[in-house]
């Protein structure tokens, strides 16, 4: 029998074909096993549940790149803010999976490093038990107090003393200006190695790299300073009042609607303090009964909020979908185990748009679809995100070009890009409703102050336009541009850090307690201020400086800050990295 092209069938061909495609396919095998092995890393536990590998057509839950859908045909990478990026799940090139491995840095810690880490701490453990037998403490002792728990846990009062104490002069330092593009410090000084302060009387202007001001509106002059000060002679500082009582302006009402219209909703609320808006709205959302699924790296407010609500709450890895998954799969299969097995009133899943100490951004699609498939509640913080991320400033949801509609509730905060205070939740107009008359931090606690309203009310008309400039786009575009250049240059030099390439949370890793105090001191002696971050608000193997970027930072103050980074990391041996570096100059 002959072949369509005239030629005669061999069957040896066919065989050698097969085995051909046998080999091959056994050899993509191998080196999608060697590509997952070289980044199994403890930092990056998503990458370990890829038993697959990663392939650029599929998500692992399911999604496929159409041409007529959320991922449409393959486009050329945008040069979205005038630097040119990676390709995007928002461009339709990239599914969000495979966008969250390529733009995401991790690294593993080197063993010498983590030794030595370990080591140095407790080796200030033991200083500290010794110091402890050896000196009388400078603080309080309970007294009379037998029969009765002690106040406080005595490791705690223990790592206070004699681990915190030792570099306590690089935390809770108190500025006198607005924390601009840069910031002045109240110079002090301690007698007794961190006992206590005493101030000089002198101070000093730095750099600021730790405010969480990414938009720069925390300004002294401009349009939010001027609208503020004239609401504040017209409405007074406060109000004296909950919302339900005496504490609601014209003023008030028309940010709600602002805010809803920003974020494309119905409605929204606002209140006077961010932390409250997650610890007091929960517990008016969640009861015994129900199930919340909520990521290892969520902050402190969420975790009061869901102590005080009696949920039941599950854990699962951060950004890690597949352990998502399996956590969500698992609870509509065995049900409520208190409850016989019977359904949970509701499941709601809680992550963060940006989280503040990883850098690192929420994998929204994917956790939409997750919700979607098993039919649970999305509960979404974006105090991180909101101002800071997307093309229109709308946070993560804006970023990846979701419906915010797939969003059952939409948390921020006010006081990061907006530089002022307070927060608020969106969604439905049913969900707002329910809250104007359940929530505790809208019934009972002091309204926002006029004032603070105006800010966020100015700011936010200046972000979306609503004033007639575009001035809100250029600060969108500019701490686009200056955190992905500052990232690089960080690559570059060889340290490690961690997150997201478009988060402006940037962690450098510096390890040993040690190297977190000399960090911070050294840059203050050179004029720029950080932030250090170690135990217990990070892992004791994670010790890390913070940097915040802001649409207020300028090129040369970048460079400034980088080649003084640059500079210390070789005085400190910081450049753990062991990726290879780009030896090109980095384009602003």
């Amino acid at each position: 029998m002959g072949n369509p092209d005239g030629g005669d069938f061999n069957e040896n061909d066919t065989i050698m074909s097969t085995e051909a495609n046998h080999l091959q396919s056994k050899y993509d095998q191998e080196q999608e096993e060697m590509h997952l092995k070289k980044y199994n890393t403890p930092a990056y536990r998503e990458i370990r549940t890829r038993k697959n590998g990663l392939k650029a057509n599929t998500m692992s839950n399911g999604f496929k790149k159409t041409t007529n859908g959320f991922y449409n045909s393959a486009t050329n990478s945008s040069t979205e803010y005038g630097v040119k990026s990676k390709p995007s799940a928002a461009d339709g090139i990239l599914p969000p999976a495979e966008e969250h491995y390529q733009k995401t840095s991790f690294e593993e810690v080197p063993l010498r490093t983590a030794c030595l880490t370990y080591l140095g701490f407790y080796l200030l453990m033991i200083l500290g038990y010794l110091n402890q037998l050896l000196f009388v403490p400078k603080v309080a002792k309970e007294k009379n107090r037998d029969g009765y728990v002690s106040l406080y846990d005595a490791f705690e009062s223990f790592y206070s003393r004699y681990v915190y104490r030792r570099i306590r002069d690089c935390w809770n330092r108190p500025i006198c200006s607005v924390p601009g593009a840069e910031l002045t410090l109240k110079d002090r000084v301690t007698p007794d190695y961190g006992w206590s302060f005493e101030f000089t009387g002198t101070e000093t202007t730095c750099l600021n790299l730790g405010s969480y001001n990414y938009l720069g509106f925390a300004a002294a002059t401009g349009p939010c300073a001027d609208d503020s000060e004239k609401t504040c002679r017209e409405w007074g500082l406060a109000l004296c009042s909950p919302r339900v009582e005496l504490g609601t302006t014209q003023l008030h009402l028309d940010l709600e609607k602002l805010t809803a219209r920003y974020l494309g909703v119905e409605d929204a609320i606002v209140f006077g303090m961010g932390f409250a808006t997650n610890a007091l709205n929960l517990p008016s959302l969640l009861s015994p009964g129900c199930l919340v699924l909520s990521d290892e790296k969520n902050h402190a407010s969420i975790i009061l909020g869901l102590r005080l609500s009696g949920a039941t709450t599950k854990v699962f890895k951060h950004n890690n979908m597949k352990d998502l998954e399996r956590v969500l799969r698992q609870s509509v299969v065995y049900g409520n185990p208190k409850n016989g097995g019977k359904p949970w009133k509701k499941i709601l899943i809680i992550c963060e748009g940006v989280y503040s100490m990883e850098g690192s951004i929420c994998r929204l699609p994917e956790i939409i679809a997750l919700k979607k498939k098993y039919k649970a509640y999305l509960y979404l913080d974006e105090a991180h995100s909101i101002g800071a991320l997307g093309p229109n400033g709308g946070g993560v949801v804006d970023y990846f070009n979701c419906d915010p509609k797939d969003v059952d509730i939409l948390m921020g905060t006010f006081t990061k890009s907006f530089g002022s205070a307070g927060g608020y939740i969106a969604g439905s107009k049913k969900l707002v409703d329910f809250l104007r008359t359940n929530s505790h931090a809208h019934c009972y606690a002091a309204t926002m102050s006029p004032p603070v309203a105006q800010q966020i009310y100015t700011s936010m008309s200046i972000i979306m336009g609503v004033d007639g400039s575009d001035l809100g786009r250029r600060k969108i575009n500019q701490l686009a541009r200056n955190t992905r250049y500052f990232r690089r240059r960080l690559a570059q030099m060889g340290v490690i850090t961690y997150g997201h390439e478009d988060s402006p949370v940037v962690p450098m890793l510096v390890y040993l307690f040690s190297k977190i105090g000399a960090v911070v001191r050294t840059l203050t002696t050179r004029n720029i201020a950080v932030v250090g971050v170690g135990f217990p608000a990070t892992p004791i193997m994670e010790g890390r400086i913070r940097y915040c970027l802001s649409a207020a930072h300028t090129k040369e103050q970048l460079d400034y800050a980088l080649d003084v980074i640059d500079e210390i990391s070789d005085n400190l041996g910081l450049k753990y990295s062991r990726k290879p570096i780009d030896p090109n100059p980095i384009e602003y």
